[in-house]
């Protein structure tokens, strides 16, 4: 019988490589550029004049856009991390929509409420702007997810509210007029009462992080943060979806934004995703989103 072949000698494995923070992002931006066939991609553009780096937000334009709704995407990260670089609501540039995709100031750069003054602020320059880029700036919807989903949350709820509104173009409105709220958190003192895997009232919890301590000993700070302190009848419409089986932001959150939104007479849609964790897609959804735009600011 021949003998059994020797094992191959075997080396130190190779570590696989990890991008950095900018190479991830100029991976997407690529990715970004790569989905969209028509219109154009501006990036960078600066909403403060001499301010922060990260008051910067990105236009997605539609071919030709003329008179065309506009998507404000503010994105999810716990209000610690995320980039305007991904942007799921691209996809509905082919459909005619404008899109800008906004950056804003994370909680270690300063903490609440600046995160709303900087997207108050982005609203105004949109607005502002809006001849020079070909969107109608009274046809403005904001979507957003988990953080991004309770920032958009309180551009609706807030929108009349004045203290936000801070530094340039206040001659202009910072309100929308709809709202795209996905599993965003909506009032703070009462995540920790229902199964999460994240200690919300704890000192380093994000939402401690964001208004600068703990939530039990900050009600005062916290109730300032949560988009529900401000429901009024003029807000804007709402759609709000949440996973029933979210273990980070619990959907508590949501069926208390709606049961607050719908005791004030205002028109809220609200679907609870079954079996949806902490994020979720694809065209049941995008088809859920497309409805409520057409419903709201394409008409």
């Amino acid at each position: 019988m021949a003998a059994d072949p020797k094992p191959e000698p075997r080396g130190t494995p190779e570590r696989p490589r990890i991008d950095s923070p900018a190479e991830a992002r100029r991976k997407m931006r690529d990715a970004a550029e790569a989905r969209q066939t028509d219109g154009k991609i501006l990036r960078d553009l600066a909403y403060v004049t001499n301010g922060h780096e990260r008051h910067k937000l990105d236009l997605y334009l539609p071919k030709n856009a003329t008179n065309a709704p506009l998507i404000v995407w503010i994105h999810g990260g716990a209000w610690l991390e995320g980039d305007k670089d991904r942007t799921p609501a691209q996809i509905f540039v082919e459909e005619g929509y404008a899109v800008a995709s906004i950056n804003y100031r994370l909680s270690q750069h300063a903490v609440f409420p600046a995160q709303i003054i900087d997207c108050k602020s982005a609203i105004r320059w949109l607005r502002v702007h809006a001849k020079d880029y070909g969107y109608n700036p009274d046809r403005m919807v904001a979507w957003g997810t988990s953080a991004g989903g309770h920032l958009v949350a309180l551009l609706g709820t807030a929108g009349d509210v004045k203290e936000f509104d801070t530094g340039e173009n206040l001659g202009v409105s910072s309100r929308v007029q709809a709202v795209v709220d996905f599993f965003g958190p909506t009032d703070f003192t009462q995540m920790s009462r229902f199964p999460s895997t994240i200690k919300h009232d704890a000192p380093d919890s994000p939402e401690s992080k964001l208004i600068g301590g703990a939530v039990p000993d900050n009600r005062a700070k916290a109730a300032r943060a949560n988009p529900i302190t401000y429901v009024t009848a003029d807000d804007p419409p709402f759609l709000i979806m949440h996973g029933d089986k979210d273990q980070l932001v619990p959907v508590n959150q949501s069926e208390l934004l709606e049961a607050a939104l719908k005791k004030a007479g205002v028109d809220v849609t609200f679907h609870v995703v079954k079996g949806a964790g902490h994020g979720f897609g694809g065209p049941e959804i995008n088809e859920k989103v497309r409805a409520f735009l057409a419903k709201h600011i394409t008409k």
